[in-house]
């Protein structure tokens, strides 16, 4: 059975819209893009380099796909390059027929049902960065096997959120935690079922 990692950077509020550039997700008049990148810094940047070390597939959501897929092709010997272009990418998409970024895979039909079959099957840990919407649809089917929440000191007060209104209260469980020197808390949570009755 795969392992699905989600791999987010999110503001103390819970935002995660955008945090590498202004144009990276202008949607519902978000203006705060790049707000992270300040806070990449050498320790930041060593995680970044353990976590695409090893062997892994992406599970991405159309939006981030696509801005992925625009970017990543085309940025040479990039450690991050390399691992993003040799991975399998598994799309969930309605909308796009034809997956340019080699070694992707279209899935359509009943996202849930077709994530369980992919989850379910042989191989590498899946990967899922971005996607929030997407990651709506995995939290509310207790699809995320593990949680790696960059959390970064900044509050936006607006913007999509990792835990949108409307997820299931769920318990989870901190496994492993270390800090930057900029601040930067860089957590792993499993999932640890319903919350208890009080």
């Amino acid at each position: 059975m795969r392992k699905l990692i989600a791999i987010t950077q999110v503001t103390l509020d819970g935002v995660m819209q955008a945090p590498g550039g202004p144009e990276e997700d202008p949607r519902n008049g978000f203006t705060h893009g790049g707000w992270a990148m300040p806070f990449v810094d050498d320790a930041a940047k060593q995680v970044i380099g353990e976590t695409i070390a090893g062997q892994f597939d992406m599970l991405l959501g159309r939006w981030t796909y696509e801005l992925f897929a625009a970017y990543w092709p085309n940025q040479g010997d990039n450690p991050i390059a390399k691992a993003f272009n040799k991975a399998t990418k598994y799309v969930v998409t309605h909308t796009i027929d034809h997956l340019d970024w080699k070694t992707s895979q279209r899935i359509s039909g009943d996202v849930v049902d077709e994530l369980r079959r992919l989850k379910a099957s042989d191989g590498r840990a899946l990967h899922i960065w971005g996607s929030s919407e997407l990651l709506q649809t995995l939290i509310a089917a207790d699809l995320v096997d593990e949680y790696r929440l960059w959390v970064f000191p900044v509050v936006l007060g607006q913007g999509k959120r990792l835990f949108e209104n409307g997820v299931p209260p769920r318990g989870l469980s901190l496994v492993a935690t270390r800090s930057t020197p900029r601040g930067v808390l860089l957590n792993t949570y499993r999932p640890a079922g319903p919350l208890p009755k009080v």
